[in-house]
């Protein structure tokens, strides 16, 4: 029985057409290569400043012979083109190609600072070739400043993630330039909860501390903090001495701290930005209903956890705090439970927070952003980022300040 021996692939055919942009370039290009019947393997265009880079991979069925020697005439008509329109073009003529799998692990780098320097860009992408990661994507987020840059890369080795953070750490540490890496993927692109932690996160101070300077007894307050702190008292044993010492806290002192609250820079833009792409939103707090639920109706946050004091006939707080406790473990457990009830995977929600006690919070997402952080807690979450306005987040996400135009 005889057999057909199979066609020859064609070569490829690579242009790179670089010059000033102006509409219709690539319409005029696809259009030569349509009349050609070329078929389209690949095709890339960046425009920086108004000067385009455009790529384009094809090859010609049944144009088995092409060579530098022998070029396709189809060429000639994309030389003549590109000279009309005032660019450049350059080609290559390719093997054929064939196929192989991609590196199943991709990851997104996100580098944010007032300004990045190059020091940094270099020394993040020297660490990608010595860890083997290849860069597919640079694209720039912000948009007039060069304050936030996004990197998708990808590796064939999924254990070089843990040392490939390592070393970025270490970059963020040295030039003050906040680092992110996260798994890319399906799961970075379809987030649909963000929760929040409340003092020094959502607002730019520790509301037990103002209710204590409010009732003349910080010093009292902020001496049982530092227990806490030095692992001498839980979290719950420290809250319960705390407001132990606001018995007799009024409505109008409560007044007074909610009137002085400073909401973080950025807050509102953030969760306006998020509501509109259709987040739910939460606040998830050790601190304090009274003051969380009345922020919550002002940002358009959904839902609110937070601890609740204990109020007497006579309206000022008796120094008791009701069950249950929100402690660390208390914010995790809320976090997977408002998860399911939204029918949501862990891996859709991020939360945000900069204490301790929210750690395992950060852990339970599938993206913890410790925002402005205390060191350890930068150290152990898997993101941290220090900047002065909290709409950062929205760079984590992929989303460009071109896009909220």
């Amino acid at each position: 029985m005889s057999t057909t021996p199979p066609t020859p692939a064609a070569p490829l055919i690579l242009i790179t057409v670089s010059g000033p942009d102006a509409p219709g370039i690539t319409s005029e290009l696809t259009g030569i290569l349509a009349q050609a019947d070329a078929r389209i393997q690949d095709i890339g265009q960046a425009v920086i400043h108004g000067l385009l880079s455009l790529s384009i991979l094809f090859d010609l069925p049944g144009e088995n012979n092409l060579g530098p020697q022998n070029p396709p005439g189809v060429l000639k008509d994309l030389l003549f083109k590109s000279v009309q329109l005032g660019l450049k073009l350059d080609y290559k003529i390719l093997p054929p190609w064939r196929p192989s799998p991609p590196p199943p692990h991709r990851y997104a780098i996100t580098l944010l600072a007032d300004q990045i320097p190059a020091t940094a860009l270099h020394q993040v992408t020297h660490t990608l070739a010595q860890s083997r990661f290849n860069i597919d994507l640079i694209q720039k987020l912000s948009e007039e400043e060069f304050s936030c840059v996004e990197l998708i890369v990808a590796t064939s080795d999924e254990r070089e993630e843990s040392e490939l953070k390592k070393k970025l750490l270490a970059i963020t540490s040295a030039l003050g330039v906040d680092i992110a890496l996260q798994r890319e993927g399906l799961f970075r692109r379809s987030k649909r909860l963000v929760v929040f932690d409340l003092d020094s996160t959502l607002i730019q101070c520790e509301v037990i501390d103002e209710f204590a300077r409010e009732m003349g007894v910080f010093d009292q307050v902020a001496a049982i903090t530092d227990e806490a702190m030095n692992g001498k008292l839980d979290f719950d044993e420290s809250l319960r001495r705390r407001v132990d010492q606001l018995k007799g806290l009024t409505p109008a002192q409560i007044e007074n701290v909610y009137n002085r609250i400073e909401i973080t820079p950025g807050a509102e833009k953030l969760i306006r930005t998020l509501r509109t792409l259709g987040y739910q939103t939460a606040i998830i707090s050790g601190g304090f209903t009274v003051i969380a639920e009345r922020l919550a109706v002002k940002l358009g946050i959904d839902r609110v956890f937070a601890n609740s004091l204990e109020f007497g006939a006579d309206g000022a707080a008796t120094g008791n705090v009701l069950p249950p406790i929100v402690n660390a473990r208390r914010k995790a457990e809320l976090l997977g439970t408002l998860a399911e009830q939204l029918h949501l995977n862990p891996e859709q929600v991020i939360a945000v927070g900069d204490g301790a006690n929210d750690l395992l919070m950060l852990e339970r997402a599938g993206l913890g952003i410790a925002f402005n952080a205390k060191p350890v807690v930068r150290e152990k979450a898997r993101t941290a980022i220090n900047r002065k306005s909290l709409d950062a987040i929205l760079h984590l996400l992929g989303i460009s300040k071109r896009d909220l135009n």
